[in-house]
């Protein structure tokens, strides 16, 4: 998985991948949902693409912070008139916290009071490493207020180019007219190759393959970073997902930080740039999956002698 991105160098590390996330589904909810000027809640930080794809429908962000429930509707302020709120609840992108189920039935119950939309991003559900999948807001929801989306390039490869939308059956004809209006979508053949690929019982065992061999990653990554780390980058263990967030020490800059990694060869993306408002504290995105334990230890080396340099400004 993602083999031709670790062959290009041992040690560049932490790829973001921001780029195997397709944006046709969300340009197509953003064409039928919205109208410029509404409002739409952002989890905060968020993902880049969805935040760019309603802002190109003209739509006003309304950013909602994030803490270890995931998105709290509770905390939006009562002047907001939100048409849309878009969660990634199974694994909060990039933070990985997942939605309570207390916040799923209050975000539900506000999607039914206002007539508002909920764009379910289902991002790395299928990587789930402790206890079963989690169920869906979509399977919660009796109101069909929910629209769920996700996409193949990441749990296969990006350049096959396959989302889905699940939509309540009123909404189908202008989500099909929408999507034919934008991007390119994948030929009949990969189509018919993905739907074998699925039937014959092959997907459900590569995820089953890759959930242990990312698994390890994981493993290897805390390992490496408790060795070369230790009081400059805190990185928590996460129950699901492709990459983790290292957590700086107060005060530094993340931008610095992740700029000090890239001129030893490593890319990372600060946490800063997935964020419409301030950070109390600065984290670094790192992208585990890509890369084999040994290539894992060497970034990792790499890193700490990148937050170890004073011309780094750290």
């Amino acid at each position: 998985m993602h083999d031709a991105i670790a062959d290009r160098s041992a040690v560049r590390g932490f790829t973001a991948l921001e780029r195997t996330r397709d944006a046709d589904e969300f340009d197509a909810a953003s064409r039928v949902l919205l109208d410029p000027g509404d409002e739409v809640l952002l989890e905060d930080p968020g993902f880049l693409g969805a935040r760019a794809a309603f802002t190109c429908a003209g739509a006003q962000l309304v950013p909602v912070p994030i803490d270890d429930e995931g998105m709290n509707i509770d905390a939006v302020p009562r002047r907001v008139h939100a048409r849309l709120a878009y969660v990634t609840p199974s694994h909060q992108y990039p933070l990985g916290a997942t939605l309570s189920l207390r916040r799923r039935l209050a975000l539900l119950q506000w999607a039914r009071r206002t007539g508002a939309w909920i764009l379910e991003d289902d991002y790395d559900n299928e990587f789930r490493y402790t206890g079963k999948p989690l169920p869906s807001l979509q399977g919660m929801d009796a109101d069909e207020r929910v629209i769920y989306i996700g996409t193949f390039s990441k749990v296969l490869f990006p350049a096959i180019r396959v989302g889905y939308v699940v939509a309540p059956a009123a909404l189908v004809p202008a989500f099909i007219a929408a999507r034919s209006l934008g991007g390119h979508p994948a030929g009949a053949l990969d189509y018919a190759v993905l739907s074998d690929f699925i039937d014959g019982g092959f997907f459900a065992r590569h995820l089953r393959r890759m959930r242990v061999i990312y698994a390890a990653r994981q493993r290897a990554l805390l390992s490496a970073a408790r060795s070369e780390l230790a009081g400059r980058l805190d990185i928590p263990a996460n129950d699901a997902g492709m990459h983790v967030i290292g957590w700086l020490r107060d005060g530094v800059n993340d931008r610095a930080a992740a700029a000090a990694a890239a001129r030893e060869g490593i890319e990372v993306t600060p946490l800063s740039a997935y964020s419409l408002q301030h950070l109390k504290r600065g984290g670094l995105r790192l992208g585990y999956t890509g890369y084999t334990p040994k290539q894992i230890w060497e970034a990792t080396r790499r890193l700490a002698t990148a937050l170890r340099k004073k011309n780094g400004g750290l």
